[in-house]
């Protein structure tokens, strides 16, 4: 009886994006996004109806990583270890500059992929494009990581 309620509470947790037989449909995904990025991300999540295939998505968004000009490494790094602490984390969306300099080791080492972009609504379309042609089979994070280097 023990093991069958360990099993129970353990499913959910294999059925996430790091999971070994994917996410079933309904299931809920976010990605992480840096400012200024948000808004724009956002605002084509909306015309998505939040969705992607049959995943929803969510958007999060993070605080800057520059203030006054100067680039706060103690931020950008905070902001890439949220992510990574966050098992349904499918991307994390960031602007181009010196941040991902410090915040793409910490996703790699977590294997979650992140779109550089000028364009909030252009890098949420690459995710949910990628996220529409992943197939349901396996991880859908390594899917999607698949597809988006596959396209650029």
């Amino acid at each position: 009886m023990a093991l069958a309620v360990v099993g129970a509470l353990l499913t959910p947790a294999l059925v996430g994006c790091g999971g070994a037989e994917g996410v079933e449909a309904g299931a809920t995904v976010r990605a992480y996004v840096v400012q200024p990025l948000c808004e724009g991300a956002e605002r084509e999540l909306q015309r998505h109806h939040g969705r992607a295939g049959d995943v929803l998505v969510e958007a999060v968004c993070l605080p800057r990583t520059e203030s006054d000009g100067q680039l706060q490494l103690a931020r950008a790094g905070a902001n890439a270890r949220r992510a990574t602490e966050d098992s349904t984390t499918i991307a994390f969306l960031e602007a181009p500059g010196r941040g991902s300099e410090f915040s793409d080791p910490i996703l790699e080492s977590a294997e979650i992929p992140s779109i550089t972009s000028s364009s909030g609504a252009h890098a949420m379309v690459q995710l949910l494009r990628a996220i529409d042609n992943a197939g349901a089979s396996g991880s859908l994070r390594a899917s999607v990581s698949n597809e988006l280097n596959s396209s650029s």
